[in-house]
């Protein structure tokens, strides 16, 4: 079973001034006038709640993390299998939350979890990519983002429900902060500094809009509304649409002609290329500097590589990469599979395991959920 790669951030001085009634932590003066008033870092205990109750799942779990206090020493202390992808400074400074983040990205782990407060968050905001799902565990004076779980246990519990495969939406959530200076002079005054996507339970995660029960036809509106914004928003890219009905809806939208059981193409909102054949799609990818591909599952099979769709093949899957393939499907269709894993399935066994984990799916307009994918037989389940 491939092993869930989480990221681990911790901020080791977050909240540190609040026990000191210094109504925040940030700036190096504050930070030692903290601890000259006896302030303790505390931080790193409240990752230990989170941690604590993934304690159960330790050989599933490998920790990608900084060295000391932002994460490896308690990671290694818990008996997590640890990689230390950054050496931070000491004492750690916002620098190297920002590089450990961006380390965090290039090896594609399945959820960041940082430990901070509000400054902390906009540290991972301004560095984190839009499709890494992260999650906080709320450690500082200053908590008004909606990026944070309500308690450290909370972000140990929805970790364990990804963890075990549950389907959870994706949102996107406010990284919000306010000005220190106003806030000891009495005064709250939040400004907002972006988003981060953040995989949702209402009981352990700030409350965002809920949707009622699916209407199919309305809820491919919505998805075909989505991949289109994103088509406008990246003028120059080639977008491969994988067959099945779910892609179809792309196509109608648009009003261009679909190969129901193939894979056609389009440029700039026009179709480029018809019912492809492997080769076909191989020398068009090497045309085209930039290329997506949109795809959907195998209903009550979910299978999404290697049924149906061979003419894209384990080769073209590789030089696409992971980050441009784009997975589209209705919650219905998922909640169909009773919890069963996608299912990749294509003659290169390492590209199968190197799928295999969490993936987006876009299931509305803004609107995802990550799923589990497996690999090998629809019988091969992630367990916890």
């Amino acid at each position: 079973m491939k092993k869930f790669n989480l990221g681990l951030v911790i901020n080791p001085i977050a909240g540190i001034g609040g026990s000191v009634a210094l109504k925040g932590s940030d700036g190096e003066s504050t930070q030692k006038q903290a601890f000259a008033l006896g302030a303790s870092k505390q931080a790193n205990q409240k990752a230990q709640l989170t941690l604590n109750h993934l304690a159960g799942f330790s050989e599933q779990i490998c920790i990608y993390t900084a060295n000391g206090e932002m994460g490896g020493d308690l990671a290694q202390a818990l008996g997590f299998e640890t990689q230390i992808i950054h050496q931070s400074a000491i004492p750690t400074q916002a620098i190297d939350t920002q590089k450990t983040i961006q380390a965090l990205a290039h090896h594609n782990v399945d959820l960041i979890l940082f430990a901070g407060g509000d400054g902390t968050a906009r540290n991972v905001c301004e560095v984190a990519g839009e499709d890494i799902p992260v999650l906080g565990i709320p450690a500082g004076c200053k908590i008004h983002s909606g990026v944070y779980a309500i308690t450290p246990g909370a972000a140990g519990q929805l970790c364990k429900k990804l963890i075990q495969g549950e389907m959870l939406t994706l949102a996107e959530a406010d990284v919000m902060d306010i000005d220190e200076t106003q806030f000891r002079q009495g005064i709250v005054k939040a400004k907002r500094y972006g988003d981060l996507l953040v995989p949702m339970d209402l009981r352990f995660v700030q409350a965002v809009k809920q949707g009622g029960k699916e209407t199919q036809a309305l809820v491919l509106d919505d998805i075909a509304a989505d991949i289109i914004e994103r088509m406008e928003d990246d003028e120059d890219c080639l977008y491969l649409i994988g067959s099945g009905s779910t892609t179809q809806s792309v196509m109608q939208t648009l009003d261009l002609p679909n190969t129901l059981l193939g894979v056609d193409a389009i440029y700039k909102q026009r179709l480029v290329g018809s019912d492809l054949t492997e080769t076909e799609i191989w020398q068009l990818i090497h045309e085209y500097p930039k290329t997506k591909l949109i795809f959907s599952l195998i209903g009550g099979q979910g299978h999404i590589f290697g049924r149906g769709n061979q003419q894209i093949s384990a080769r073209i899957i590789k030089q696409l990469t992971k980050a441009n393939l784009h997975l589209i499907a209705t919650k219905t269709k998922l909640q169909q599979l009773n919890g069963q894993p996608l299912i990749v399935d294509t003659p290169d066994e390492q590209l199968n395991q190197a799928l295999a984990g969490l993936i987006k799916v876009t299931t509305g307009f803004h609107d995802s959920v990550l799923y589990p994918v497996g690999f090998d037989h629809p019988t091969h389940k992630l367990k916890g």
